[in-house]
């Protein structure tokens, strides 16, 4: 089978095409399309409800697409698992994420995949190997943390994101899948957080930017989808939308225009 390709000859690390989602009567998706490809950032904006945890769960391998066709570098894909998809190198960070607030940076690093030296009786976790790696890691993404045996609950929200951006590059991950990771942040903490998303996207991984923030997509983002209750209201590359129109899209476009104008009929 020949690998579908964009105008410059690229194979997407991520496709969606056509891929529509039911549960019993109801419309979670339909019809939604969208690419990753290395080096650049994918944002997915919609308000509540417009479909964007459903579009997660598909590429996380949660749950199966009932109709359309998604790949993974070319190849078409239905997993059966979150796992099979994590082998295929597809990482997601959830919003809520998935820490043990007391138990140290370098352990929440490595959390479920640790090193361990000797052997036997005598096999015993490698916590010296973890704390460099962690700090090292970290420190690469640009992350200058002073003390990865503090617990992970005393950093700051934007901290513990940026912690686990750090772990998808490190255990090797090609497609970052971020779940609102600025939602609950100030403007100080979003930033930093983009920073590194922007990191990532440097060290050549493909990002899926999941938002409802069109000022936060556009600093960042090559590639912008836009749902609406589940359908597709808007696919565009940076190059033919303004921040402004993104903004215009995101807030109900020609909806809002028309709620403008009852508004203003409402009040003469």
């Amino acid at each position: 089978m020949t690998n579908p390709t964009d105008s410059a000859g690229r194979t997407p690390l991520v496709e969606l095409d056509d891929v529509s989602k039911y549960y019993g009567n109801v419309r979670a998706l339909e019809g939604v399309s969208l690419e990753v490809h290395a080096g650049e950032i994918t944002c997915v904006l919609g308000d509540n409800g417009a479909g964007k945890s459903t579009l997660i769960k598909i590429i996380a391998g949660l749950h199966r697409h009932d109709a359309g066709t998604f790949r993974i570098e070319g190849e078409d894909a239905r997993p059966a698992s979150p796992r099979e998809v994590l082998d295929r190198g597809i990482a997601t960070v959830y919003q809520d994420l998935a820490v043990v607030p007391l138990m140290p940076v370098w352990r929440n690093f490595f959390l479920g995949s640790e090193p361990r030296k000797g052997s036997g009786p005598f096999k015993r976790l490698d916590v010296d190997l973890m704390r460099r790696t962690t700090h090292a890691e970290l420190l690469r993404m640009g992350i200058d943390l002073r003390d990865v045996d503090q617990p992970i609950g005393t950093l700051s929200g934007g901290e513990r994101q940026c912690v686990a951006i750090a772990r998808a590059v490190h255990f090797g991950a090609k497609v970052l899948v971020l779940d609102e990771p600025t939602a609950a942040l100030g403007v100080k903490q979003s930033g930093m957080v983009l920073k590194y998303v922007a990191a990532a996207r440097d060290a050549g991984l493909g990002v899926v930017l999941i938002t409802h923030n069109p000022h936060h997509a556009y600093l960042v983002g090559n590639r912008f989808v836009l749902l609406k209750r589940g359908t597709m209201a808007g696919n565009h590359t940076r190059d033919d939308i303004t921040l402004e129109e993104l903004t215009r899209q995101m807030a109900g476009g020609n909806e809002l225009d028309d709620l403008r104008h009852e508004l203003a009929g409402g009040g003469s």
